[in-house]
């Protein structure tokens, strides 16, 4: 029988304050555990930062001797053409099944949203730093 098509995904429960999502990333790099994907979602108390890793193991075993809590899952990775519905022709399929969508997070490009309480500081902050800012043209442009 082949191998279950499936990623671990682990979700990082880390309190909503600053530098706690810094905190587990550099910890990660730290022990040369690569993040290929990543969504952080919060309430006004905390937030939960999923990842999908090269080493899930690893990086499980890591966090939770940091006191980090830390859920491993089997989520579903699909390779999506790039095209204008590619995502929502493969959603389509899984919701008129009835099956519940919960999240949905894109990995492996090096692309990053980020949302900042100060967008103009955080561009500010940023600017002179080693990273290419990327424009709404620049995003319309890229093909995969």
């Amino acid at each position: 029988m082949s191998e279950r098509p499936v990623v671990k995904q682990l979700s990082v429960f880390i309190a909503n304050e600053s530098g706690r999502v810094s905190e587990v990333t550099g910890l990660l790099g730290e022990h040369g555990i690569n993040i290929r994907g990543f969504s952080v979602s919060d309430t006004a108390e905390y937030g939960i930062l999923r990842l999908v890793v090269d080493r899930p193991a690893d990086a499980r075993d890591v966090l939770r001797q940091a006191s980090f809590t830390v859920r491993e899952d089997d989520v579903i990775c699909i390779d999506l053409p790039d095209r204008p519905g590619g995502l929502a022709g493969v959603l389509k399929v899984v919701a008129e099944a009835g099956v519940n969508i919960e999240y949905v997070y894109s990995l492996v490009s090096t692309f990053v949203v980020i949302n900042v309480a100060d967008v103009d500081r955080a561009l500010h902050l940023l600017g002179d730093r080693p990273v290419k800012l990327m424009s709404q043209a620049d995003i319309a442009a890229v093909h995969l």
